[in-house]
């Protein structure tokens, strides 16, 4: 009972440090203003980790290599740490464990990163529905025009409504199964 309790904890606090820092990534890859109350918020949840990261982790190409970094290592920390309290590890060949576990680790980061879309594109939609001006609106705007922009040059307005974010939700749900199937493969390697 105890270890199910320490594994639900180390997933919940992993998971979270781990999405916020995927948001702070996507928000500066998209260019999304960080002056509103989520930019800040993430400002403030990953800044004790990024700033020193930065000193060792340098960015390349606009990329803040150095919170995609941070995102991946601590989402192979809370893998190892859940292995570890199954009884799981890198067993009998470390490097092969370890291999596993980066590369896990970077699928979860693609799948996370995903559901950050999923997220964008779905509360993007109703807050265009209910609440169009939204101080929000531009941010999850930001995150999901490069995304929408290409589909909403094949799918038209229907009646006025814009079909490219339903569109864009069947693809992301699509990509989640071969990824899956990719991290079974994975795993089933080690």
């Amino acid at each position: 009972m105890l270890a199910k309790i320490a594994t639900l904890l180390i997933d919940v606090v992993a998971a979270f440090f781990v999405y916020v820092l995927l948001a702070r990534f996507h928000f500066q890859w998209l260019r999304v203003p960080f002056r509103n109350p989520i930019g800040e918020f993430v400002l403030a949840v990953t800044g004790w980790l990024v700033v020193p990261a930065r000193r060792v982790v340098p960015s390349l190409g606009g990329l803040d290599l150095a919170t995609l970094v941070l995102a991946w290592l601590v989402e192979a920390a809370g893998l190892w740490a859940i292995a570890a309290l199954a009884g799981g590890g890198p067993g009998t060949a470390p490097g092969a464990g370890i291999a596993t576990l980066a590369t896990v680790a970077a699928l979860e980061l693609v799948r996370l990163s995903l559901h950050i879309l999923v997220f964008a594109v779905v509360v993007q939609a109703v807050l265009s529905w209910v609440q169009p001006y939204s101080p929000l609106q531009p941010i999850f705007d930001a995150l999901t025009r490069p995304f929408l922009a290409p589909i909403r040059r094949f799918v038209p307005l229907l009646g006025g409504v814009d079909l490219s974010p339903l569109v864009l939700l069947v693809a992301l749900q699509i990509l989640f199964i071969p990824l899956a199937e990719l991290r079974l493969y994975v795993l089933a390697q080690s």
